[in-house]
């Protein structure tokens, strides 16, 4: 067995020691029994590898995948506090995950050269997290995500009411695309890049039908050529890209910075039940990859990176065998969610893991231990 130096994952994360080789097959058994009883749920995969190799494209969901039967269980087997959770230092390809199955843990490497271990070539590092290391792997697929993390998809009723506003096209068009003029009245308090938005349908919590948000239609961006001259002139943007057509009447709300997605998937920390509010895009069933929203955030807790189980609630029956009384059948999970943008009272999630489709009103809860 080849030796190898280790690397910090975390500020406080336990560092790699050298396993000793198991000599016969029943001592091996008993530590990988070991390493499953971790908890009644954060359990190893029976065929779990003794390691992976880290490869470009690569997230920690998959790997966690690899290793355990739940990926939310990442930070227990690695040992990871909170700060760890939402400030975690990143994993790089060409960096080895290896499975201590004596410990029940997971340990971050690099391998050396003929097996030799090359004391101060590595040591551990604190990785740059502004920019979350350049090279790094993510949580989960960023290319998924990655239109969704800037823009505003929920907004109160009168949040749009002072936002600059369309009020003309070019040559008279009552919709534009890519390369078109449009032209803008209101403060734009300094800035040269927006967005473009659409107040779009309400969304109704499924529990009190109350009204908890609408959802904001996307539509592209613009940007500033010429402010007005006069007082009462309308500032000339042009369209630099549409995803739907934009028209007079659409709203501007400046481009933020997009955030990063720097959570590791974790079980929240409280128990909570929530429903399937939306699907985004407006249709009526979501499947694995695809957005959907829910009634809770930030309000009960809920931040980035949690992970919860999507079910579906246990029908009432007539027990046959019992003159007919009713009888709730259990609920069924049958995927998982990731969230990855919060609100006060509605959050967005990223579908991973199903085995049906999802629909408007199922159930969202915090998996089971």
């Amino acid at each position: 067995m080849k030796k190898f130096s280790t690397i910090a994952l975390a500020f406080a994360l336990p560092i790699l020691v050298s396993l000793p080789v198991l000599a016969q097959e029943e001592q091996k058994s008993a530590a990988t029994e070991a390493a499953r009883s971790l908890s009644s749920k954060c359990t190893f995969l029976a065929d779990a590898p003794d390691k992976h190799v880290v490869v470009k494209g690569d997230t920690l969901w998959g790997i966690s995948g690899k290793f355990l039967q739940n990926p939310w269980c990442w930070p227990e087997v690695w040992g990871m506090n909170k700060e760890e959770i939402r400030n975690p230092h990143w994993i790089y390809p060409k960096q080895i995950v290896y499975f201590d199955r004596a410990n029940g843990r997971l340990r971050l490497g690099t391998p050396v050269n003929d097996g030799v271990p090359s004391e101060g070539n590595l040591t551990p590092q604190i990785r740059n997290q502004v920019n979350g290391g350049v090279g790094a792997i993510s949580s989960i697929p960023n290319n998924v995500i990655e239109p969704y993390l800037s823009q505003p998809l929920v907004i109160d009723k009168d949040e749009f009411a002072n936002t600059p506003r369309i009020v003309a096209a070019q040559e008279g068009r009552v919709y534009l695309g890519k390369g078109d003029n449009v032209y803008v009245r209101g403060d734009l308090k300094g800035g040269v890049s927006f967005q473009v938005f659409r107040p779009g349908v309400a969304l109704k919590d499924p529990d009190t039908q109350n009204v908890i948000g609408y959802e904001a239609v996307f539509l592209g961006t613009v940007k500033l050529e010429r402010k007005a001259k006069t007082p009462d002139g309308a500032d000339t943007f042009s369209v630099q890209n549409s995803k739907e057509e934009i028209g007079v009447g659409d709203r501007l709300v400046p481009i933020p910075p997009t955030p990063i997605i720097n959570y590791v998937p974790h079980r929240p920390d409280q128990d909570l039940k929530a429903r399937v509010v939306a699907v985004y895009g407006g249709v009526s069933v979501a499947g694995q990859n695809q957005i959907i929203s829910i009634n809770r955030g930030t309000a009960v807790g809920l931040n980035v990176g949690t992970v919860l189980d999507l079910g579906r609630f246990g029908k009432l029956i007539a027990d046959k065998t019992n003159g007919g009384k009713p009888v709730r059948l259990p609920d069924e999970v049958y995927g998982q969610l990731f969230i990855f943008r919060v609100f006060k009272n509605i959050s967005y999630g990223l579908v991973m893991q199903v085995t049906d489709v999802v629909s408007v009103g199922d159930a969202v809860t915090t998996p089971e231990r």
